[in-house]
């Protein structure tokens, strides 16, 4: 039940963000984010912002972004300013949240990380992994910030 409502939270967020990608088609080019300042190189790991735009709740705005897992590559823990919504469109990701065991996630299943919250992720699976995200995030803050 839980994982259901988890994949419709994240088809509505997506449908939303599409519906405004197609209302102002020419908002973002597609563009390679950086890794936050001061954040170290993630050696296989990218990650594609594919639109941004500002919500109606003040203060907020709606990233969604395309994440590529090499073999074996990682995101070191860190945090972002909103909620994270994701899918997992194709391989398979190791996923750790703050205070809960790591989870194996593959192509297929969701998940949803709350504001704030430290968490990590590193491709278990043989090939590629690739992560759709939608981010609900305060407006004018580093989408990622690392933990140390």
């Amino acid at each position: 039940m839980k994982n259901l409502r988890l994949t419709m939270a994240a088809i509505a967020i997506a449908l939303l963000a599409g519906s405004w990608g197609i209302q102002r088609s020419s908002a973002q080019p597609a563009a390679k984010t950086a890794p936050p300042a001061g954040a170290p190189a993630m050696p296989g790991f990218k990650r594609v912002e594919l639109q941004k735009h500002d919500l109606t709740a003040a203060g907020r705005e709606a990233v969604q972004a395309k994440g590529e897992f090499q073999p074996g590559a990682a995101v070191p823990k860190h945090t972002h300013p909103g909620e994270e919504i994701g899918y997992v469109l194709e391989g398979e990701i190791t996923f750790e949240l703050d205070g809960k065991g790591p989870q194996t996630l593959k192509a297929g299943d969701a998940f949803f990380v709350p504001a704030n919250t430290v968490h990590s992720a590193k491709n278990s699976g043989k090939g590629t992994a690739t992560v759709l995200s939608t981010y609900v995030v305060e407006k004018g803050k580093p989408l990622a910030t690392p933990v140390k």
